[in-house]
């Protein structure tokens, strides 16, 4: 009955219920979010604003990761737990992956976004089927939404890093006039393990079959597939969004790469971001020349420092809570071909 009356974050501007994490932000204006980091248990944890004072260290939990250093890459675990950050929890909701440089990572998803994005790591969500230990719970589906890359620093100068992000899961055209993210979930967690895998065989070779197969991948540029001539205008509709970051100006009084951030951010670092949206017109689009609509223009995500191990985090529609606070994580990580 409550889901009923409360509208969505897109609408009403709050987060209301746990599945308002994965659900987009609100169009009119942002919400305000901090992140505190724990360097000593390799922890993030994210926050609702309750105040409009930055520095104010009282905000409702949302969101927790933990950083797993590997030998070729990085992770951090998405959890909706403060303290129980772990794959095997009832209360993991995704996860995100780096290369062994820092420059691209992966986000991912236990819950397949609407353009049926392919499954990840066949070999060992195999094993995690006929494993003992998990619990009909622990949702074991791992699917990629989103990418972000960070720019090469070819020449070794000291200077802002260059980000993009697909955002597999959200169509360009969700910007446009009258606009949406289709495919939006019913519920945070899966309910059993059957809903957890939905219609998937058991079967390794038909996992394998079914994570390779990347034609259901609509919004997956990774795939490049053959398409047909007459599916132009359907390809211009259905490119992922992709984010890049703003690029900052250089203050010669300062001197240093400066951004406004309205107040937001109070000390300088190379983390410190704001994504808006790539203006990359098909064909057939209108020409760079002419002006970008109003959404293209707007702040999506900023992220920046204001004290030692204090983040804030504030993020718009179309991004989620989940995908935004994934992005921002990114920026943590050690970047050697970047610094």
């Amino acid at each position: 009955m409550c889901k009923e009356i409360v509208r969505s974050p897109e609408f009403c501007g709050k987060l209301t219920f746990p599945l308002s994490l994965k659900q987009p932000g609100p169009r009119d204006g942002t919400i305000q979010c901090f992140i505190k980091r724990d360097k000593s248990t390799l922890t993030y944890h994210l926050y609702l604003c309750l105040s409009p004072a930055v520095l104010v260290e009282n905000g409702k939990f949302l969101l927790s990761a933990k950083r797993t250093r590997r030998t070729t890459c990085t992770e951090y675990i998405i959890s909706m737990d403060a303290d129980n950050i772990s794959r095997s929890s009832n209360t993991y909701i995704g996860k995100l992956r780096s290369n062994f440089l820092g420059t691209k990572f992966l986000i991912y998803d236990t819950q397949p976004a609407h353009n049926g994005a392919a499954l990840s790591q066949p070999g060992k969500t195999s094993k995690r089927f006929y494993s003992k230990k998990v619990s009909p719970k622990v949702p074991s589906g791992s699917y990629v939404i989103a990418q972000v890359t960070y720019e090469l620093n070819v020449l070794g100068t000291r200077g802002p890093r260059r980000m993009h992000c697909i955002m597999h899961s959200i169509p360009a055209s969700a910007l446009d006039a009258g606009g949406t993210v289709p495919g939006q979930p019913d519920h945070l967690l899966p309910r059993s393990l059957d809903d957890s895998f939905g219609s998937m065989s058991f079967s390794k070779s038909s996992i394998m079959d079914r994570s390779m197969d990347f034609s259901s991948s609509r919004f997956c540029d990774i795939a490049g597939g053959p398409r047909g001539i007459g599916d132009e205008e359907d390809e211009a509709k259905e490119r992922p969004l992709i984010l890049r970051n703003k690029a900052p100006r250089w203050h010669e009084q300062l001197q240093c790469w400066c951004l406004n951030f309205r107040g937001r951010v109070t000390v300088a670092s190379v983390k410190n971001f704001q994504l808006i949206a790539a203006t990359q017109p098909a064909a057939g689009a209108p020409t760079p020349s002419q002006p970008a609509p109003p959404e293209h223009d707007k702040i999506l995500l900023q992220f920046g420092k204001v004290a030692k191990d204090m983040f804030t985090m504030d993020f718009r529609y179309p991004l989620s809570a989940f995908q935004a606070f994934a992005i921002c994580l990114s920026s943590f990580d050690t970047k050697l071909a970047c610094e």
